[in-house]
């Protein structure tokens, strides 16, 4: 295997951040499932790697963790070179999806199991156990069997586990995906906690955009094997790097047009204003996003607006979405739902955008076109 070396003047950070040179895997037949990433998993942080499915976010996670070898590239962890030494060397604490427990031992003998493998004493391997259920928030579990647990009781053992021996880095590979919905939102919350608390690097593998903007410091955007953006999560939200980020983070509308001045052209005619103003050259395929909840109804035409007739109207909780037909395109508008207006289906109404808030792109992403 290759080795990519960081560079020239490259920062050296945290003598205990997780590094990542130029790290690439290829599989046999040439399928490339990740392609040269630079990552910096700063210590004590936690770091979500985020996107769709087979966009390379698990393959990553096995290689830092050592269950796969890199094709090209280098790993460190507190500037060593980490790249080839095996996962059990490693003392990378690890959750999967399925959480791995062993049903045929108890739960203090799955919290334990890998100090049991290091010839721990049972005395100190039961002390141990005990610690960690007391910090997952299960006392007096034990001595139980893993088939009489719920689906986030399995998770805390499985997270116990994997802090027994005292992890310098924490993975997580879809922790909550096994969960019901509500349990999953309350298990995020603990779980970011959990790591607050003990201050342990942590990355985490998911496809959900509420969980990762609910637990992580920064935030991987991955499609296609490439990292698209990384930063935090609201930094992530509010400027997204390209089309792909903006449709993957939240929900965004987007319009077709072209540069003009610094303006978009859209094909209708109407013109947006966009602050600062839109980098590409005059003439050139655009594509403007603006989120539902930064699309505002107006009381009359004017600059930045768009007509258009109501569609359709859905209360979600807190937020009354509306969905305007307008001749540049569907759009969504989200009003809280103490707003005094009220539209109803079939109503002329106008939409504005603001121009500081308004994305302009260019038509076609690398993303979207891999």
């Amino acid at each position: 295997m290759s080795s990519g070396e960081p560079g020239p003047g490259a920062p050296q950070g945290d003598p205990a951040d997780l590094r990542l040179w130029d790290v690439r895997k290829t599989f046999p037949g040439g399928a490339v499932a990740v392609e040269s990433v630079d990552l910096r998993f700063p210590a004590g942080e936690l770091t979500a790697l985020l996107g769709p499915s087979g966009c390379g976010k698990t393959t990553l996670l096995r290689m830092i963790a050592g269950l796969e070898s890199p094709s090209f590239g280098r790993i460190e962890l507190g500037g060593e070179d980490i790249t080839d030494l095996p996962a059990h060397k490693r003392r990378f604490g690890m959750v999967f999806q399925n959480f791995a427990l062993f049903p045929h031992l108890t739960v203090a003998e799955n919290v334990a199991y890998s100090l049991a493998i290091e010839g721990v004493a049972k005395p100190k391997r039961r002390a141990r156990a005990e610690e960690l259920l007391d910090l997952v928030q299960l006392p007096g579990y034990g001595a139980r069997r893993i088939g009489e647990l719920s689906g986030g009781q399995r998770q805390r053992v499985a997270i116990a586990r994997a802090l027994a021996q005292e992890p310098s880095v924490f993975l997580l590979d879809e922790p909550m995906s096994a969960l019901d919905a509500k349990l999953r939102e309350e298990m995020q919350v603990e779980l970011r906690l959990l790591q607050q608390r003990l201050g342990i690097t942590t990355v985490v593998v998911t496809h959900d955009q509420r969980e990762a903007m609910t637990m992580a410091d920064r935030i991987v955007v991955m499609s296609n094997g490439r990292a698209e953006q990384v930063g935090p999560p609201q930094e992530v939200y509010q400027r997204p790097a390209n089309r792909f980020v903006a449709g993957f983070i939240g929900k965004a509308n987007f319009l077709s047009g072209t540069a003009d001045r610094g303006e978009v052209l859209l094909a209708t005619g109407a013109r947006l204003s966009v602050a600062p103003a839109a980098n590409f050259r005059d003439g050139a395929p655009v594509q403007v996003a603006c989120r539902p909840e930064w699309t505002f109804l107006a009381s009359e035409p004017g600059a930045n607006t768009l007509a258009g007739r109501v569609a359709f109207v859905r209360d979600i909780g807190q937020v009354r979405e509306i969905h305007v037909e307008t001749p540049a395109g569907p759009q969504v508008c989200e009003l809280p739902f103490s707003s005094p207006a009220r539209p109803r289906l079939g109503d002329a109404v106008h939409l504005f955008l603001p121009p500081e808030l308004i994305r302009v792109f260019p038509a076609q992403d690398r993303a979207e076109a891999a």
